[in-house]
């Protein structure tokens, strides 16, 4: 146990035969349960783990998907798991040792002295990221970090790549986990739940490890596959958290301004076409109506977000 509190700590594994015993071996021994998630992995990961099993005994808990399901699947599945298990606290760690076991507590502490229902990891505190993290992950990550806080609300939250989590036993009994998107981006689908159901939900400084094998994750098609999931997700906590649970004028800023701004984007390119291709200049009308739909939305969507973290703002740092 760990300050009293039972922890169960679940990692998913998708061929790593490489380190997966190096990541199973590094867990403190005041985690109470070890729960590896083999998603149906194509090489021997399962048969390690097996053998990894009979030296460490019932404290490790293997289950196997017979159809891969995602990262996220796979957490999910660790989650259910440390449930039935009856733990207090549920940390995620990868199976390729890219997580320092000696930052545990970091991510412990705020959810078991009851600061947070659910700690995430931050890299980028540390003064050394830019050395450590390649330059392409650090522009990624930098990018989604800011569509990340416009789309779930925690506007003080960075680094939402970081799989490094805990999540308390009564927050996972609230969220619907099997809503919660399964492959890459999870991370971040799961703050958007996290927010409309007002968990409280903290950053902590963790230290980067990057081993030598190469990430599976593509950045030209992962940025704007996530960024679709991110708008997805955002008009679903506006539609769930402040249209139907809880109405809130910031839903209505929103939809004025996008509209707006939306017609005064297809407007102004539509003088620009016919000033540049057809040599035909605007109505002074035309263009003063342009102008104001352009900057009524855009504070109207400013306004929104404005309201938005004075709504949120007690429930992420």
């Amino acid at each position: 146990m760990y300050k009293q509190k039972k922890i169960a700590v679940t990692i998913p594994a998708y061929n790593e035969r490489k380190l997966i015993r190096k990541t199973v071996e590094s867990i403190p021994k005041y985690i109470d349960k070890i729960i590896v998630v083999d998603d149906a992995s194509t090489d021997d990961t399962f048969l390690i783990l097996k053998n990894i099993k009979k030296d460490i005994g019932k404290r490790l808990i293997i289950i196997k998907h017979h159809k891969n399901q995602g990262v996220g699947g796979a957490i999910i599945t660790g989650y259910k798991q440390a449930l039935i298990e009856k733990m207090d606290i549920a940390v995620v760690m990868a199976g390729d040792a890219q997580m320092d076991p000696n930052n545990l507590p970091n991510i412990l502490n705020p959810v078991v002295n009851g600061e947070a229902d659910y700690s995430k990891g931050n890299r980028l505190l540390n003064k050394n990221i830019r050395d450590i993290m390649p330059g392409i992950r650090y522009f990624g990550n930098s990018l989604l970090t800011i569509l990340t806080k416009i789309a779930t609300g925690y506007w003080g939250i960075m680094d939402p790549e970081c799989g490094y989590t805990a999540i308390s036993k009564k927050t996972l009994e609230i969220l619907p986990l099997d809503k919660i998107y399964k492959r890459y981006g999870f991370e971040n689908d799961i703050l958007i739940k996290l927010n409309i159901y007002r968990q409280r939900v903290i950053d902590t400084p963790v230290n980067p490890v990057y081993a030598k094998e190469k990430s599976g994750i593509m950045l030209y098609s992962f940025i704007p596959k996530i960024s679709f999931l991110l708008l997805r997700g955002f008009l679903y906590r506006m539609k769930e958290k402040y249209l139907i649970r809880e109405f809130h004028p910031l839903f209505l800023f929103y939809f004025y301004g996008f509209i707006t701004t939306l017609i005064g984007i297809i407007l102004a390119l539509q003088i620009l076409y016919l000033r540049i291709f057809r040599h035909i200049i605007a109505t002074d009308g035309t263009i003063i109506l342009t102008a104001l739909l352009l900057i009524t939305g855009l504070q109207a969507v400013f306004f929104a977000m404005w309201f938005d973290m004075e709504d949120n703002k007690k429930l992420g740092q």
